[in-house]
């Protein structure tokens, strides 16, 4: 059985998905919030009320849906930051299903990652280049033709 404390950070743990956050909101003093966050994701007895609390949860919403709505406006109308967030919350939500990821077969990832390119752009992509491990600068020929 839970206390107030512990039922009210499984609760937090819900909606933050962050430890931290959700200690804080359950009522933790903010310097020990992590420690605290961490200590409790260790007991079964909380992680156990965790899973009964998303099996509870029923939305009328399409999350991935919406999500995908989210990026596909703030790219169009040039919000790359409003959009890499939309990604960012997308990929999030897909975690939670390791089959989304197993079965992502190579034309599905490789146009996945031309939209987050895409959304980045030409200069900040090819800055991410370059910190590959596969890429090699072309050396220029400073030798007379």
């Amino acid at each position: 059985m839970l206390n107030d404390k512990q039922e009210k950070f499984a609760q937090s743990y819900i909606l933050h998905r962050n430890a931290t956050e959700a200690a804080k909101a359950a009522g933790y003093a903010a310097a020990s919030a992590y420690n605290q966050g961490y200590r409790l994701l260790q007991s079964d007895e909380i992680t156990e009320r965790i899973r009964e609390l998303e099996n509870e949860l029923e939305t009328q919403v399409n999350v991935i849906e919406e999500l995908e709505n989210q990026y596909s406006f703030a790219k169009a109308n040039g919000h790359t930051n409003s959009a890499i967030k939309a990604l960012e919350l997308l990929s999030r939500v897909r975690g939670a299903n390791t089959d989304v990821h197993t079965n992502m077969d190579e034309e599905t990832l490789e146009s996945a990652i031309i939209g987050c390119l895409n959304v980045l752009g030409e200069e900040r992509v090819s800055a991410l280049l370059v910190k590959c491990d596969f890429y090699e600068e072309e050396e220029e020929d400073d030798s007379p033709s």
